[in-house]
């Protein structure tokens, strides 16, 4: 487990989130500390994208949020998403957005796209690093993405987005549609995340997986956050039991 006297990388206050007369999020406030890996949990429909999307700025046209997006203590509610990337945070889309027609390879390049832009000499330095945590996607580099598995594609987005060397790490959903031991294999990998120093914002509905790996997590319910908490003490909470994990963890 992370300190919890650093200061957060990410401080999310008093978010509010409308879709015309729709409020689809009242006064959320969330933190992410360096190196942690901090989930939000809830049921479908609960906020949870539009969290992300508030986050990144990459909210929809009718969208419109209210609240403080504090990144490295700058405020960066104002930024386009672009420039949020710029300063090294990334999103993994519940779709992957991969380019299914170019190759494993050639997707992993275009995720370094940012730093060849800033001029760094060595921006594919992350290459062989990601060749090594996916050796999956090592082995089939020059298939095209398209052919991938579920699995291989969540693995691909997963290594494209650590082709930029981000410092904050956002899942949307990461589990979404995988098998039970692929779904295992994802938090593993996850979790492996901590030994490179990033931070993780996981938003998942499988609140199993997501409080195993999470130092620190929050209930989100119909736009307002329920609970919170360090992750091992939720998942010990009779309200998260009951809703997210099943009657049979109580006696587990």
């Amino acid at each position: 487990m992370t300190e919890t006297t650093t200061a957060p990388i990410l401080s999310v206050s008093g978010l509010c989130v409308r879709y015309g007369k729709v409020e689809a999020l009242h006064d959320v406030s969330i933190e992410v500390r360096p190196g942690q890996i901090v989930s939000v949990i809830g049921p479908n429909g609960a906020g949870k994208s539009t969290l992300l999307g508030a986050i990144m700025g990459a909210l929809p046209a009718i969208g419109h949020a209210k609240g403080q997006v504090r990144y490295c203590a700058e405020e960066v509610g104002a930024l386009p998403v672009e420039k949020r990337v710029a300063r090294g945070m990334c999103l993994v889309p519940e779709k992957r957005e991969l380019f299914s027609t170019m190759s494993v390879e050639d997707n992993l390049v275009l995720g370094a796209y940012r730093r060849k832009q800033a001029g760094e000499r060595d921006y594919l330095d992350q290459l062989d690093p990601v060749f090594e945590r996916f050796p999956r996607l090592k082995e089939r580099r020059k298939q095209a993405a398209g052919t991938l598995s579920g699995g291989e594609r969540q693995m691909l987005a997963l290594g494209r987005a650590l082709m930029g060397k981000p410092d904050l790490l956002m899942l949307d959903e990461p589990s979404l549609g995988l098998a039970p031991l692929i779904v295992k294999e994802i938090f593993h990998i996850i979790s492996a995340l901590r030994s490179t120093g990033v931070s993780t914002l996981l938003i998942e509905q499988n609140a199993r997986a997501a409080l195993q790996v999470s130092d620190y997590g929050y209930v989100l319910e119909t736009g307002e956050l329920a609970l919170q908490g360090p992750a091992g003490s939720l998942a010990q909470n009779p309200r998260v039991i009951e809703t997210y994990l099943g009657l049979a963890k109580k006696t587990a």
